[in-house]
């Protein structure tokens, strides 16, 4: 089932030097080494041009679709994250007020949420096809 999208894929990778596009794809280890190193030096960054579509390949069946859509909760997280729309999005209405209330825990849970929001998002739909 199709859980990633190339396109928004490739959007991201426009700011891939930052690692936007390995987190989306379920990659938060080299993201963070991405967004520290300016994509490897730009290089990684040039290289990932062409492994975009196995890093999709590999997120399709590594995590769980249904009815909460991961490219939507990417865009509320990268776009509106401050204000927890994402969390709101998940039917997490607590940390979502929490989030809102805090500017996203200080970023702090900004970060968390880059590195576990696909994880996040294969639960919600796992729990809700049971």
């Amino acid at each position: 089932m199709d859980t990633h999208s190339k396109l928004i894929g490739y959007v991201l990778w426009i700011f891939g030097f930052m690692g936007a596009h390995r987190f989306y794809y379920g990659r938060p280890i080299s993201g963070t080494i991405y967004f520290f190193t300016l994509g490897l030096f730009f290089i990684g960054w040039i290289i990932d041009l062409f492994l975009i579509p196995s890093m999709d390949r590999s997120a399709d069946l590594r995590f769980i679709a249904g009815p909460v859509d991961f490219n939507v909760a990417w865009v509320l997280l990268t776009f509106l994250g401050i204000f927890g729309i994402h969390r709101f999005y998940l039917g997490k209405w607590l940390t979502g007020l929490l989030y809102l209330l805090t500017g996203g825990l200080f970023l702090l849970g900004i970060i968390y949420d880059y590195w576990t929001l696909n994880t996040q998002i294969s639960e919600v739909n796992g729990l809700r096809r049971a």
